[in-house]
């Protein structure tokens, strides 16, 4: 019996913010659903040349209420970066909270707009320590 990864889905509260997050982040749209009679707008965001590997954000228009607030019952979605400490200070340039700094030049956790878990692995082996990051503390939880 085969297998075949086909995405991760995560509900959105407000679709613009969770769209500007993962732009920054550095997904694109890969496709886009809007049902009409469901009420609700499938957003499916990937890596560059990965849309085999997107995440699916869905926007019921009339809200969630009733849905769990904090989205840790998923667990996190995680994403190979080049460059751990300039992904970081991209996202925190931008207003990003890195709530695991890449203390170890290596792994890092942020949350989206929706509370979802982030995690940034470095490609290949770790980064040499370096500040700002080898002493900056956590912040929350991720």
């Amino acid at each position: 019996m085969g297998l075949k990864y086909l995405h991760t889905m995560v509900r959105v509260k407000d679709l613009d913010a969770s769209l500007a997050f993962y732009r920054l982040l550095g997904l694109e749209e890969t496709r886009r659903y809007d049902n009409e009679g469901g009420r609700f707008t499938l957003v499916f965001m990937a890596p560059p040349g990965q849309p085999e590997c997107p995440v699916e954000l869905t926007y019921n228009w009339d809200g969630d209420d009733g849905l769990p607030s904090d989205s840790r019952h998923f667990g996190h979605l995680a994403y190979e970066v080049d460059d751990i400490y300039a992904t970081c200070a991209h996202l925190a340039a931008n207003g990003v909270v890195i709530n695991r700094p890449p203390r170890d030049g290596r792994m890092a956790f942020v949350r989206s707009p929706d509370n979802v878990s982030i995690e940034l692995l470095q490609k290949g082996t770790a980064l040499p320590l370096a500040e700002p990051w080898k002493s900056a503390p956590s912040v929350g939880h991720w």
